[in-house]
């Protein structure tokens, strides 16, 4: 009878052997989707706008804290919800008064907005008695010297 041996060689067990390329595969997937979740911690609440850059700036907390945008044209936003100057000042009180000791506010100002719009909704923060104040900027990379 043909073939009735076995090309094994008498039994001899096969060593597990441990693929590279699918652990490859794995770890750039895992890479990938860290990279994609640290990137979805920091977005900011309120509209896109081009922010001014910065080299001393901080990591921000956006938890308990109502961002307010002002555009390039100088019109404000509350959390992505383009308001009136009238909204701006009924919000800012009733915040306020929703938070009374630790309401904190997120001025995410366009790099070219109007100085003098950014120092209104500074100034009109700061009167109705909030003075935890951030002024959101993207961080400028330290030239290599």
């Amino acid at each position: 009878m043909a073939g009735g041996t076995s090309s094994r060689g008498g039994g001899a067990k096969k060593k597990a052997r441990i693929e590279i390329i699918p652990l490859i595969d794995v770890i750039f997937f895992l890479l990938a989707t860290f990279v994609l979740f640290t990137l979805s911690l920091n977005k900011s609440a309120g509209l896109h706008v081009n922010l001014p850059t910065s080299e001393t700036g901080e990591p921000r907390d956006p938890s308990g804290t109502a961002t307010i945008t002002v555009t390039e044209e100088g019109t404000l936003a509350w959390d992505k919800d383009p308001i009136t100057l009238e909204d701006f000042i009924t919000r800012l009180q009733a915040f306020h008064t929703l938070h009374p000791d630790d309401a904190r506010i997120l001025i995410n100002g366009d790099a070219e907005a109007s100085f003098s719009s950014v120092i209104y909704v500074f100034d009109e923060v700061r009167k109705s008695g909030i003075t935890k104040v951030l002024i959101e900027t993207t961080v400028k990379p330290k030239s290599l010297q």
